[in-house]
């Protein structure tokens, strides 16, 4: 929005020529990172009083760690100042005609609303199940594949127009049709290697990282500040990814595929990592406020969704290392019990307690120091992630 509000006004007076510095894609990463910060830092307080006179509470289950049975009542569902922030700074700073930030901006807010009404349900409306496991896929599963299904198009076009073309050629195909090398699947430390997809394999890719990141995620939003330092780390990487594919020169140099639009990603990234810091302060242990279902399931979302756009599927589960052992510990417990519990007649588990974070906590670590050192872990892991920049 400012971008265009600035160009207008250069095209008023010659003398306004100074503003063209804010056409730099760093410069506006740079303040939209700020704006963002400065929102979630001042808007905080205010909302979380909110939630409090609201009664949005966080129940603790009698089961749960000891020691977090002192957390019930804290404010939850603080994603929304998360999802404030950037969604205000995103819309100030980025350009507004680019259809990628507006596809990350919508599956965003999309899995936030869907959040929003599981937390809802949960602490408001006192139902401890909140939406029912196949309401909630099966509105994650209908965001992700139309998403995936724009998507598929958009990376190998530069235009809606030919987007809505290559469409409508696909269907004329009879649902064949070949993608160009960049919409395939890039294998990370590999010089221009790619696996074609297909359309059909495209999407179900693009599903089944939209829908398990933000899953992920959300799992792993368990203890004070656990999920967001991640998402941040994580999310900042996948932003300088987004400049490189962005960037013709870079793209070329670096033999990343050239996907023009993908650069003002970084806006995004940049807004979600100020916005994250800003939430930190107030979720830092011990934590005023948590993040609750709207915010860990969007957050999630919004990194699957970026990483397919710049290609780096593959990388995006190196970088999240954390989310991905999260979501496999639960899975594993889950599994393991109910095959048990069928041969043995009694469940049996693999962990103290799921997800892993639990595990540790049971092992005697404390809190913080699972926090801390998992965070430790996702910055190693996002060094890595950065590494095939280069060595490729």
């Amino acid at each position: 929005m400012l971008l265009m509000l600035t160009q207008w006004l250069q095209g008023l007076s010659p003398e306004l020529g100074f503003l063209r510095v804010f056409q730099y894609l760093t410069l506006r990463a740079v303040l939209a990172a700020l704006t963002a910060l400065l929102i979630g830092l001042i808007a905080g307080p205010r909302v979380i009083r909110m939630l409090a006179a609201l009664k949005i509470g966080q129940p603790v289950r009698s089961y749960a760690m000891q020691t977090h049975l002192a957390k019930s009542g804290t404010p939850t569902m603080g994603g929304v100042l998360i999802l404030l922030s950037i969604a205000i700074a995103t819309l100030l700073w980025f350009d507004l005609s680019n259809r990628f930030v507006w596809i990350v901006l919508a599956v965003t807010l999309g899995f936030g609303a869907i959040g929003w009404v599981d937390d809802w349900r949960k602490v408001v409306n006192k139902d401890p199940e909140g939406m029912r496991s196949r309401e909630k896929y099966f509105w994650q599963s209908l965001i992700g594949l139309m998403a995936a299904l724009y998507l598929v198009f958009s990376i190998s076009e530069n235009s809606n127009a030919r987007v809505f073309e290559l469409f409508v050629t696909w269907v004329r195909s009879g649902f064949a049709l070949d993608l160009p090398p960049k919409a395939g699947l890039l294998l990370p430390f590999f010089k221009e290697v790619s696996y074609p997809l297909g359309v059909l394999g495209f999407v179900i890719l693009t599903y089944l990282v939209i829908v398990g990141s933000s899953n992920a995620v959300n799992l792993t939003d368990g203890l004070d500040g656990l999920a967001i330092m991640p998402v941040i780390m994580v999310g900042s990487a996948l932003g300088i990814f987004a400049y490189v594919t962005g960037s013709a020169s870079f793209s070329k140099y670096l033999l990343f595929p050239h996907i023009p639009g993908a650069g003002e990603l970084l806006i995004f990234c940049a807004a979600m990592a100020g916005a994250g810091l800003a939430f930190l302060w107030f979720n830092a242990h011990p934590a005023q406020v948590f993040m609750g279902d709207v915010g860990a399931l969007a957050l999630g979302a919004a990194l699957g969704t970026i990483a397919v756009i710049v290609r780096q599927e593959i990388v995006l589960a190196v970088m999240g290392g954390i989310f991905v052992v999260e979501a496999i510990s639960v899975m594993a417990q889950v599994s393991w019990f109910k095959y048990t519990k069928r041969r043995y007649g009694e469940g049996r588990r693999l962990l103290k307690m799921a997800p892993l974070h639990h595990h540790f906590e049971k092992n005697g670590w404390k809190e913080t120091q699972v926090v801390v050192r998992f965070w430790i872990i996702t910055m190693l892991l996002c060094l890595i992630g950065l590494s095939t920049l280069k060595l490729r």
